[in-house]
């Protein structure tokens, strides 16, 4: 019951976050958004406690960076192409793919998973008495 009550919270606050990001420099959001982004950061959380938080932090925002693309992509397709609802569109950015996903982007949510991935293992310490994470860059 621990670990899920966690992760709801680690959903609930990554859906908060990624909500009110895109609150603050869109201007508008879309439920999909807070739903991606809470099983982001459920993912830092999980990559962190499979590997007790001991891989090289480069190799975390890797992982990451990588989930969150992916997931960008997932729901992308599905909102915006299958459901037709525009929630966004990267198709006036360079190297992007479909108009879902693109570099300049994926690079600005490495930067994200960077502070999403010490959020959550500190949260986890602090709040559920999980173990204390130590960070290396290599």
């Amino acid at each position: 019951m621990k670990r899920i009550s966690e992760y709801l919270f680690l959903w609930t606050l990554g859906g908060c976050i990624y909500y009110g990001i895109e609150m603050a420099f869109r201007g508008f959001s879309h439920w999909s958004m807070f739903v991606l982004g809470g099983f982001c950061l459920v993912f830092f959380a999980a990559q962190g406690i499979w590997t007790r938080w001991r891989e090289p932090l480069w190799r975390q925002v890797l992982w990451c960076t990588v989930f969150v693309t992916a997931g960008e992509f997932i729901t992308g397709i599905f909102v915006n192409k299958i459901m037709e609802w525009h929630v966004w569109d990267y198709s006036d950015q360079p190297f992007q793919l479909f108009g879902q996903i693109c570099i300049p982007f994926m690079i600005l949510f490495s930067g994200l998973c960077v502070i999403g991935i010490f959020l959550t293992a500190y949260l986890l310490h602090w709040l559920y008495k999980e173990m204390k994470p130590e960070f290396h860059v290599l």
